[in-house]
């Protein structure tokens, strides 16, 4: 489960339709090369570099839904 201090903490969250996500910071010169995070069962994943956090949308996670 997400936490609560971890969707405050940050610095972008992102939801997403599917389990396979790429990042690269956001390109320009504050972005990272860019990588593929699989979700797999926990539905959230949070970007090595840049602790973008990204939450399957519709899931427990999503604090849309």
């Amino acid at each position: 489960m997400v936490s609560e201090a971890e969707l405050k903490s940050a610095p972008e969250v992102l939801i997403v339709e599917d389990h396979k996500v790429s990042c690269d910071g956001g390109g320009g010169a504050l972005g990272h090369p860019k990588v593929w995070y699989e979700m797999g069962d926990e539905d959230y994943v949070t970007c090595r570099y840049c602790d973008r956090l990204f939450i399957l949308k519709g899931s427990e996670h999503d604090p849309n839904a």
